[in-house]
C-alpha cells in the first residue's frame, strides 16, 4: 500500500508545509515567506532551507514493514546523512550513506555520494509507533512510502511544540544522526514537534524573528553567538542580537523563550573585533534580562570541554556531544 499525498501529509511533523515536484514528496521547514527572505540573503544560506532538519514522520499501524525509496540533495556543507527509524521509541536502522564506512574521528569533511535510495524496514507484528526522523544535513525526497496492504496508518502527534533557532550547531551539525542532535532531543524531552530552523554560519537576524509561523509555539529557543563572535564587529552584533530577541518577543507574546549562549568552542581564547568570547553570554543575558516570557540559559559548560565531544575537533558536537548538551538543557529546564 503506497501512501498517497494526504497520508504522507497528515503524517508528517516538523515542517511548515509539504508538497510534491517532480513525483516527490518535499518536506519544508522554512515557510514560503521565510524561503524567500533566505534566497535574497545569500544562495549558500537559502539551499540550507531545504535541507530536512526536524522533520519527522510519525505515526501508528499495524504493518510488518515499511518500503522508503527517494533522493538526496545538498542541504549543508556536510556530504553524509542518515533518516533514523525507530519503532516503540527503540532506535532499528537508518537509510545513511556511510555504513560499513570507518570513518576518522574529525569526519566532518569526509566525501561520500549523494546516490538515490530504497530501503525496507521490518516493523515487527502487532500495533506500534514509528518514528522516522529525516537528515539534517541533506535534503530529502521520498518518491514513495508504503506499508501493508490494508495496515492501519494514524498519525502520533506531539503535543507540543518546539520552534527553534540557531547556527550550524541547531542545525544539527555535526550528529551522525538527526534524532541525537539536541533540538530533536530537546523536542522528545518536550513532547514536541521540533520545527528546525537553524542554519549553518547564520549569525542574530532580526528580520527572520518578525516572521510568524502557522502556530504559536509552545516554546522557542534560541542559539546564536559563536559566529557573531567570530565575524561582526561589536556594535553589529549588539543591534543584532537586541533586535532579534525584541522582535521574537513581540511576534511571539505567549510563548516561553529560551535564549541559550554559545557552548565552548577550542579557539574561544582568540582575540576577536567582537570582544572576548564570554562577553557574548553577557550581553546576552543583559537583553533577556528585560523580558518576562525569556529566560537565559548559560551554554558554556553543556558540552565538555574536550575535543573528544566535537566532530571537527574544536567547535561542532558529535552525537556524544549533543547527548550532553541535550541531556544539560534537561536537568536546567527541570524535564525529569
Amino acid at each position: 500500500m503506497t501512501l498517497d499525498y494526504d497520508k504522507v501529509a497528515a503524517i508528517t511533523f516538523g515542517a511548515a508545509y509539504v508538497d510534491v515536484v517532480d513525483g516527490y514528496f518535499c518536506f519544508h521547514r522554512f515557510t514560503r515567506e521565510q524561503e524567500l527572505l533566505y534566497k535574497e540573503r545569500s544562495a549558500d544560506f537559502y539551499k540550507k532551507t531545504f535541507a530536512t532538519s526536524g522533520v519527522r514522520l510519525s505515526f501508528e499501524t499495524n504493518s510488518e514493514r515499511l518500503f522508503l525509496k527517494g533522493t538526496v540533495t545538498p542541504g549543508s556543507s556536510r556530504a553524509y546523512y542518515a533518516a533514523d527509524l525507530f519503532v516503540n521509541g527503540v532506535y532499528s536502522g537508518s537509510v545513511n550513506n556511510f555504513e560499513g564506512i570507518s570513518l576518522p574521528k574529525a569526519y566532518t569533511t569526509v566525501k561520500l555520494s549523494l546516490d538515490p535510495f530504497e530501503r525496507s524496514f521490518d516493523l515487527g507484528k502487532g500495533m506500534k509507533t514509528v518514528s522516522l526522523y529525516l537528515p539534517w544535513s541533506v535534503n530529502m525526497r521520498i518518491g514513495e512510502i508504503a506499508l501493508d496492504d490494508g495496515a492501519d496508518v494514524n498519525p502520533v502527534k506531539p503535543q507540543k511544540t518546539l520552534l527553534a533557532f540557531g547556527d550550524s550547531i541547531t542545525h544539527g551539525y555535526d550528529a551522525l544522526h538527526p534524532s541525537n542532535k539536541y533540538a530533536s532531543k530537546l523536542a522528545a524531552f518536550l513532547n514536541a514537534q521540533e520545527y528546525n530552523k537553524g542554519i549553518g554560519a547564520e549569525v542574530f537576524w532580526p528580520e527572520l524573528a518578525k516572521t510568524r509561523e502557522n502556530f504559536t509555539p509552545d516554546c522557542i529557543s534560541v542559539a546564536y553567538g559563536t559566529n557573531d563572535w567570530k565575524k561582526c564587529q561589536r556594535d553589529v552584533f549588539e543591534n543584532n542580537c537586541s533586535g532579534f530577541i525584541e522582535n521574537l518577543r513581540n511576534t511571539y507574546p505567549l510563548s516561553r523563550i529560551f535564549v541559550i549562549s554559545p557552548i565552548w568552542r577550542k579557539d574561544n581564547d582568540l582575540e576577536r573585533p567582537c570582544g572576548p568570547f564570554e562577553s557574548i553570554e553577557g550581553f546576552m543575558r543583559s537583553v533577556v534580562d528585560g523580558i518576562d516570557n525569556a529566560t537565559l540559559i548559560s551554554g558554556i559548560d553543556l558540552v565538555p570541554h574536550s575535543e573528544d565531544f566535537f566532530s571537527d575537533l574544536y567547535l561542532h558536537p558529535n552525537d556524544e556531544g549533543f547527548s550532553h548538551y541535550a541531556n544539560g538543557l534537561k536537568q536546567v529546564l527541570n524535564l525529569e
